[in-house]
């Protein structure tokens, strides 16, 4: 009787450790889809936005796994055709940083609207419950005042079509600023990283305060 009352504890501290290790290490996630400003073009990948938000999260122990889904010169259209592979795990939060590249390219701008379009509604088709962040984008002027406009009217016309939460724009107080950029004047240095990874989480926060409140 002694060995099978041991047994039995045994058995349940087993499978009590089993469900507390499960538990620790099955995170909500967060999925940043994005090009070379999410990946960190240029810098250590613990340099870009994504990695310090997984700091600030990890420091307020907040339970959520980061995922740096960004690669250097991804279009919209590019995205779209990696967005089922990447949508393989379940996502909780997904921001969607994606255009750019499209808008130095001079891409018609109703094209990165649709694509835009197509990968969200491809993760909700996947998880309805899926909370979406949209990351808005501007281009520099040089394809005149006209194209510059449209590109940048998409992504809030956008975001109130498809009901998602807007970053008005990602690179707020570092675009255009020569010293918070790398030489091509395009990507933000670490320190400009740090002011994206703050612009940001002024707008996650929110929503990882409102996937709390539904789970």
């Amino acid at each position: 009787m002694r060995f099978k009352h041991l047994f039995f504890i045994s058995f349940t501290l087993l499978i009590l450790t089993s469900i507390s290790s499960s538990a620790q290490t099955d995170k909500p996630r967060i999925l940043f889809f994005g090009d070379s400003i999410t990946a960190g073009y240029g810098l250590e990948k613990s340099q870009a936005f994504p990695a310090l938000l997984q700091e600030r999260v990890d420091s307020l122990k907040i339970r959520f796994e980061l995922i740096n889904g960004g690669l250097s010169g991804e279009t919209s259209a590019g995205g779209l055709r990696r967005i089922d592979w990447m949508l393989q795990k379940k996502v909780d939060i997904f921001v969607l940083e994606l255009g750019g590249n499209d808008g130095l390219r001079g891409i018609d701008v109703k094209d990165t609207e649709a694509n835009l379009i197509a990968i969200i509604d491809k993760v909700r088709k996947k998880n309805p419950a899926t909370i979406i962040i949209l990351a808005g984008m501007q281009v520099p002027p040089n394809l005149g005042k006209e194209y510059t406009d449209a590109f940048a009217a998409i992504y809030p016309k956008i975001a109130k079509e498809k009901e998602t939460r807007l970053i008005p724009f990602l690179l707020d107080d570092v675009g255009g600023i020569p010293e918070l950029n790398l030489p091509d004047g395009i990507h933000p240095t670490a320190q400009g990283h740090k002011l994206v990874a703050e612009t940001v989480w002024k707008y996650l926060y929110k929503e990882i305060n409102t996937y709390y409140g539904m789970h």
